[in-house]
């Protein structure tokens, strides 16, 4: 059942997100082109400075999924009903409290402007911003409990639809009317139509939540609620930070337009990591489900074989990266965007060091281990805060980069695996670090050989793009597989594999 779930959700992540990626590469082209690099890079600016306010989510959305594994798991419909009225309460909350702090944030937002475009109506921009944001919290927990049952394709599905559907009708709107707040009006129309939907579908699925007889959650519940919540607090906030604040640090000290250009490759990077990522949330919930069911010995087991798909995809898809990132985004926007070389490399080293943080942090959100390094994200805001105030002003947006760079290398890349073994898994973590640099080694290696033979077509051309992406997607899987076939990671994936195309071909025949 776990296997069979985490599957069907990653399909239907995989074919969303494939079509969504294609419709906001040609979005992104019609917005450049119609809007140009002012409005790009408020937009991105603008998102970053939201994602600063959705602090006062405080994590809530993790510690909600987790605690709605076990009643799930043990059909326990009376603690379900009970953890979603609690949860309704906290989203309207959280919603309210939103537009109150974007309303009384928004006469400042010149302040994290070097030089204010000649943008018209910029408080009313950021205005849509706020109230997009606020109104997809009022029916998130119907979501949550759709995605802590397995059924993460469900919410999945209609994700991408409305993503795809929204994109499609603002590129209309944008060659039409070439008007940016028709098109962040848009935005927030089908953001709500969606919860809309979202909501119904969770009514359908879970026909008790229409039930007014709803009891008072135990105590014991409740103190296990607000310790994760407490713990999850200080994980948001690191989160938020690490993430949120480079565009407003390089607004401020170097200029909005970089912020523009960097936001393409952040496109891109997003697009990769959402793609990516979901092979990890799809399996989520199931692995809330191995927790609470099975012995350590079989956590680790299934951990040392996500860890090793985890290097296979990010370990190939940063050497990727290294050798077509310039050269897709000169082909697809334009020479005139493209970022230094040496810049690009951190942006590949910070999406390597943190997709490789995937595995575990599956396992950990999974067991809801968020309070053992409850204090970890507040010392990973820090430092890459105060880093990137520091080495902004000597060496401008690679300072930015390196600050992530120090800050993920000095707290989550030891405290992370720490936590899951020893809370998690009871064991010793040595184990993961010498595999961590086995994985790292090889993909270091692996990067230098492939990108010295795709450096023989390195003239700026789509026929030489497609040779380079061919060399890309064949030397790093050839030498991965003759370096790991024998593995009983591999195998095992390998035998899944089979197994699957064997089960379509009786379904098709």
């Amino acid at each position: 059942m776990r296997i069979k779930s985490s599957l069907k959700n990653l399909l239907v992540a995989f074919l969303g997100q494939l079509i969504g990626i294609l419709i906001s590469f040609i979005a992104r082209i019609v917005f450049i082109g119609e809007l140009g690099v002012d409005y790009l890079s408020l937009n991105a600016l603008f998102a970053n400075i939201i994602s600063l306010l959705s602090l006062v989510e405080l994590g809530i959305g993790p510690a909600m999924i987790f605690s709605l594994y076990k009643p799930l798991a043990n059909n326990n419909i009376e603690d379900v009903k009970s953890l979603m009225k609690l949860y309704q309460k906290v989203y309207i909350i959280i919603g309210i409290l939103i537009i109150v702090l974007g309303t009384i944030f928004t006469p400042f937002i010149s302040l994290f402007i070097k030089t204010m475009p000649d943008i018209p109506s910029v408080h009313l921009i950021f205005s849509l911003f706020v109230a997009n944001t606020a109104i997809s919290y009022f029916y998130s927990y119907k979501r949550s409990l759709i995605i802590a049952d397995q059924k993460r394709y469900i919410a999945t599905f209609y994700s991408y639809s409305f993503f795809a559907i929204l994109n499609i009708i603002q590129i209309f709107i944008l060659l039409l009317t070439h008007n940016f707040i028709l098109f962040l009006t848009c935005q927030l129309i089908v953001t709500f139509m969606e919860n809309i939907i979202v909501s119904k579908t969770a009514n359908r699925l879970y026909p008790y939540l229409k039930d007014v007889s709803v009891r008072k959650l135990s105590k014991e519940v409740m103190n296990e609620i607000s310790r994760n919540v407490r713990a999850m607090v200080a994980h948001r906030l690191g989160g938020v930070v690490v993430n949120s604040t480079s565009n407003i640090v390089i607004s401020k000290f170097i200029g909005l337009n970089l912020v523009g250009l960097y936001s393409n490759y952040q496109l891109i990077i997003n697009a990769l990591n959402t793609v990516l990522g979901q092979v990890f949330l799809s399996i989520t919930a199931s692995v809330g489900n191995l927790g609470a069911t099975e012995k350590d010995d079989k956590k680790i087991y299934i951990f040392n074989i996500v860890l090793f798909m985890n290097f296979w995809i990010y370990g190939f898809s940063a050497i990727c990266l290294v050798i077509l990132f310039n050269s897709f985004i000169q082909l697809w926007i334009g020479n005139e965007y493209i970022l230094n070389k040496f810049t690009v490399l951190l942006i590949i080293l910070n999406f390597y060091l943190s997709g490789m943080r995937m595995s575990v942090l599956t396992f950990k959100d999974a067991f809801g281990l968020y309070y053992y390094d409850r204090h970890k994200p507040i010392f990973e805001a820090i430092i890459n805060l105060a880093f990137s105030l520091i080495l902004v002003k000597s060496f401008g947006i690679n300072g930015v980069l390196l600050a992530t760079t120090i800050s993920t290398l000095t707290t989550c890349f030891w405290v992370e695996p720490f936590v899951l073994y020893k809370h998690g898994f009871k064991s010793s973590a040595i184990p993961f670090f010498r595999k961590y640099l086995l994985y790292g080694i090889v993909t270091f290696v692996t990067c230098i050989i492939t990108y010295y033979i795709a450096n023989i077509f390195s003239d700026s051309s789509i026929v030489n793009f497609i040779l380079q992406l061919v060399i890309c997607i064949t030397i790093p899987n050839f030498i991965f597989l003759i370096l790991f076939n024998k593995t009983m990671e591999f195998k095992y994936i390998n035998e899944l594999l089979k197994g699957l195309i064997r089960n379509r071909i009786k379904l098709v025949s």
